[in-house]
């Protein structure tokens, strides 16, 4: 294993600097879906693999487009005019050992199942057309699937940031909320598609939150802005009590809102989703594996979603990376721990070409205290990555984009 590189930066932690940018993408955001909905196929792919043939075959479903529909929202209710296009993209293999896999009723029967369960007025049978573009893998890298032991299909990048902060947890407290179906019976006129954008100056954090409001909740104008009225200030009162080091809290709900233009003027939708007419989404443009996208903080451009489990190391590092800062930040020396491990293309999973960590320590305390500690929790955390498949075929990782 090549040698850990640690880097101690003489600064504040994150959450004592003096701003943070943090955005959410909520579970009806278009790049949401493309996540969620892969990240399902590719686990309801592979575990068929796995019943027919005791193994996970080759197969990557990062790459989907949802091409948004026509729609014509209106107050009292609208129409779905034009469905949108959900398209599979990347590999799977079809056919092994002379027998063929159904991939493209797989992945699409998982994608329908996800929309039926998650987004209550999208009809995946009339509401959505599917494309499927999964084609077979190249042989050099089917064959990385097939050798004794797992070696890493790509040359990537993993990252893992810990702990996270009060703005950070906020952030992906105020979609959840707004998104809980406890919330939605209370005010069902809020639609899943919802963002969150948060900017902390100091001790204030201003939150703005774009909301799809679903139509035929909606009677006209008046009671638009009144239920929008009614929903920030609902969630003034839930999120103020949940304040640690922040003392003020300013939330704008539909900024783009103009009074006077009816319908018009209004963030109404048919469905609750922005992508039956206004969006499009993609994987790997919705939130990191934290359920999160911090720009002041140390991210990957690897989609983690979609990839396969067994050797695809854009998926395996970044959980493995995340996993390793989560223990480190629990170091009482350590005040804040970033993770960084870079593969190799066919080198072995548990062997990185790079391994660092920068950290941030607590005032007193020095790198000799935690230097064992951390390559102790590094390389045993590495040492998980060729059993990681099976802990992820087991249980849904810790993934909070749906």
């Amino acid at each position: 294993m090549r040698d850990l590189v640690l880097d101690v930066t003489p600064r504040l932690p994150t959450w004592e600097g003096p701003f943070e940018i943090v955005e959410r993408k909520g579970l009806g955001h278009p790049d949401s879906i493309c996540d969620a909905i892969m990240e399902e196929a590719a686990r309801t792919l592979a575990n068929e693999y796995v019943e027919r043939f005791g193994q996970i075959e080759h197969f990557n479903l990062d790459k989907a487009l949802l091409a948004s529909g026509k729609s014509s929202p209106r107050f009292g209710g609208g129409t779905v005019d034009e469905p949108m296009r959900f398209v599979f993209g990347d590999r799977a293999t079809s056919v092994v050992s002379g027998q063929r896999i159904p991939v493209a009723e797989i992945v699409e029967g998982a994608a329908r199942a996800w929309f039926a369960a998650h987004l209550r007025f999208v009809d995946p049978t009339t509401h959505v057309v599917f494309q499927n573009e999964l084609g077979e893998g190249s042989a050099e890298l089917v064959g990385l699937y097939q050798a004794e032991r797992p070696r890493a299909n790509d040359t990537s990048i993993g990252v893992g940031i810990a702990p996270t902060t009060e703005t950070e947890r906020l952030v992906v407290a105020t979609e959840t909320y707004l998104n809980a179906p406890a919330f939605k019976k209370r005010f069902p006129a809020a639609g899943e598609d919802i963002k969150v954008m948060g900017v902390r100056q100091g001790r204030t954090l201003s939150l703005t939150v774009a909301l799809a409001f679903v139509d035929r909740f909606i009677t006209d104008e008046t009671h638009y802005f009144l239920k929008k009225r009614e929903i920030e200030e609902d969630l003034t009162a839930h999120l103020c009590d949940r304040l640690e080091h922040l003392n003020e809290l300013v939330i704008r709900t539909n900024t783009l809102d103009q009074p006077s233009r009816g319908a018009d003027g209004a963030y109404l939708t048919v469905t609750g989703t922005s992508a039956e007419s206004a969006d499009s989404g993609e994987v790997g443009r919705g939130n990191r594996l934290l359920g999160f996208t911090a720009a002041t903080r140390p991210a990957t451009g690897e989609a983690v979603a979609g990839k396969n489990p067994l050797c695809h190391v854009g998926k395996i590092y970044n959980h493995l990376a995340q996993r390793a800062a989560d223990r480190i930040a629990s170091l009482e020396a350590v005040a804040e721990a970033n993770v960084f491990l870079v593969s190799q293309i066919g080198e072995r999973l548990e062997e990185p070409q790079f391994q660092a960590v920068n950290l941030v320590l607590r005032p007193g305390a020095s790198l000799n205290d935690v230097q064992t500690d951390i390559g102790d929790i590094v390389s045993q955390t590495l040492a998980d990555a060729p059993g990681f498949a099976n802990e992820w075929l087991r249980a849904p990782m810790p993934w909070v984009s749906s």
